[in-house]
C-alpha cells in the first residue's frame, strides 16, 4: 500500500479540515496546512529568531507563507503531523507544494545532510582517522555508532556510520577532521558557510550532528536545497543507500567488529526510493528527508516538527511523495535556488554608466541626426575627411620635389 493510502486510512476522523488549494497570487493568502490532530499535547518548539523583513524570500513569492502553498487546481495534499514540509523536483528544482517552507525549526539528525554536503568534497575516503575522547562528547542516550577512543577507522567507514546509524560520534569526528586546525568548531563554521553558499539562509548549525542547541534552526526549504546538493554526488548516494555496513574490529577492546543497519525504511518499503535521512530530538520532534524516483521524475520531501502519529515520519514523507508524483510536471509554487543564482542576488552587477556617442556615430544613427538627413550628412562628410587627411601628405611631397624646406 502506498504511503498516501496508509496515512489516509490511519488518520481517518483525525483530520482537521481540508483547505482548498491556494489561489495563484504574488504572495499566497494564508491557508492552514492539512494537519493530523494528536491524541496528546505536542511539546512546544523553541521560538526562532525574528526574521528580517528586508530579507528576500528565496525561491519566489509563492513561498512567502507560514501556511499551505500549492498550485491552483491540484488535489489537496495529505494531512500530516509535521508543522512544516516541502516537496520539490530534484532535477528541475521546482517546488510542487509546501507548508511553512521558510519557517525555522530544530533540525535533529537531518542536519547531518549539511555535514555531508560540506565535508564530502574535503575528505579523502581512504584516510584513516584516530578517534579522540572529545569526539565522544555527545548527549547521553543520543544515537551513536559506537566507535572507540583510540580506534582507527577510514573516513568511508565514518560516513557509513553517519548516514546509516545516524552516529553523533562519527559526526564529531568528521566535522573535526574537516575543520582543519580549528577542529570541531572549524567544521561547524564550514557547515554554516556552505549553507550560506547554497542559499540556505534559514539554517544555522551549532552542533555537527543536529543535537538540540540554542540558536540552531533550519527550514523545510533549506533542507531541500541541501538534499538536492547531496543527491547530486555519487559518493553520497552510495553511502546513503547502503543497507548495512561492517564496522572493523579494534583489538583488544573490540576484537570482532560489528554490523550496522540503515535506519531509513523508505529504502526497503517504498518503490523507487533513492535515500534520505531520519531525525529525532526532544525539541525538534521527528524530522525527515526522503527522495524517490517514478516515471523519470525524481522528487524530494522534507518534514520538520512531526509526531509519530498516525504513522512514522518516513511514512508521512511517503504520503507526500505519492501526492507529488500525482501532480502535473509543470505545476510549481516556487523553485530551489542555485548557488549561482544566490550569488547574483547578493552581488548584483554594477550598472555601467552610459557613454556619450561621438558626433559621427550619432550622424550614422546613434542619436540626434538619425534618419535620412543624418545619413546624408554622414555620406557628405566622408570625402571631406579623406581630403583633409591627404592634404598634408600632398603638400610635403610637392615641397620635396621643388627642394623647399619642410616645416
Amino acid at each position: 500500500m502506498s504511503g498516501w493510502r496508509v496515512l489516509t486510512a490511519l488518520a481517518g476522523a483525525a483530520l482537521i479540515g481540508s483547505p482548498p488549494a491556494v489561489p495563484p497570487s504574488a504572495a499566497p493568502v494564508f491557508v492552514p496546512c492539512p494537519y493530523v490532530a494528536q491524541p496528546r499535547p505536542v511539546p512546544p518548539q523553541p521560538s526562532p529568531p525574528a526574521r528580517d523583513p528586508a530579507r528576500p524570500v528565496l525561491g519566489g513569492p509563492g513561498l512567502a507563507t507560514a501556511g499551505l502553498t500549492v498550485p491552483a487546481g491540484v488535489p489537496t495534499p495529505p494531512a500530516v503531523s509535521a508543522t512544516a514540509w516541502l516537496v520539490a523536483d530534484l532535477d528541475t528544482g521546482e517546488v510542487l507544494g509546501a507548508c511553512g517552507p521558510h519557517e525555522q525549526h530544530r533540525p535533529a539528525s537531518v542536519q547531518k545532510l549539511l555535514l555531508a554536503e560540506t565535508m564530502l568534497p574535503r575528505l579523502d575516503p581512504t584516510q584513516v582517522v584516530e578517534v579522540t575522547p572529545d569526539d565522544l562528547n555527545i548527549d547521553p542516550g543520543s544515537s551513536a555508532v559506537g566507535v572507540l577512543p583510540g580506534g582507527r577507522y577510514t573516513v568511508e567507514t565514518l560516513w557509513l556510520g553517519l548516514l546509516l546509524e545516524s552516529g553523533n560520534d562519527t559526526a564529531n569526528v568528521l566535522a573535526r577532521l574537516g575543520g582543519g586546525d580549528a577542529g570541531l568548531a572549524g567544521g561547524i563554521a564550514a557547515m554554516n558557510a556552505e549553507a550560506h553558499r547554497l542559499g540556505a539562509d534559514d539554517t544555522h548549525a551549532v552542533s555537527s550532528s543536529g543535537l538540540d542547541r540554542p540558536g540552531q534552526f533550519t527550514s523545510a526549504y533549506d533542507l531541500a536545497l541541501i538534499a538536492r546538493a547531496d543527491f547530486a554526488r555519487d559518493d553520497f548516494r552510495r553511502y546513503d543507500t547502503a543497507l548495512r555496513a561492517q564496522i572493523p574490529p579494534q583489538p583488544p577492546k573490540d576484537p570482532r567488529g560489528f554490523q550496522i543497519q540503515n535506519e531509513n525504511q523508505l529504502l526497503t518499503r517504498y518503490p523507487g526510493a533513492l535515500g534520505g535521512k531520519t531525525g529525532f530530538t526532544d525539541q525538534a520532534r521527528h524530522t525527515y528527508v526522503g527522495a524517490a524516483q517514478r516515471n523519470g521524475r525524481r522528487l524530494v520531501v522534507t518534514l520538520l516538527g512531526a509526531e509519530a502519529f498516525p504513522v512514522r515520519g518516513w511514512q508521512q514523507g511517503a504520503a507526500l511523495l505519492d501526492w507529488g508524483f500525482g501532480l502535473p510536471a509543470d505545476g510549481s509554487v516556487g523553485h530551489l535556488v542555485t548557488p549561482d543564482e544566490v550569488d547574483r542576488l547578493r552581488n548584483p552587477p554594477t550598472p555601467r554608466p552610459a557613454s556619450k556617442a561621438p558626433v559621427f556615430q550619432r550622424a550614422m544613427g546613434g542619436g540626434p541626426g538619425t534618419g535620412a538627413l543624418g545619413l546624408a550628412m554622414a555620406v557628405a562628410a566622408v570625402p571631406l575627411l579623406v581630403i583633409a587627411a591627404l592634404c598634408p601628405r600632398l603638400i610635403r611631397r610637392a615641397a620635396r620635389r621643388r627642394g623647399l624646406p619642410l616645416r
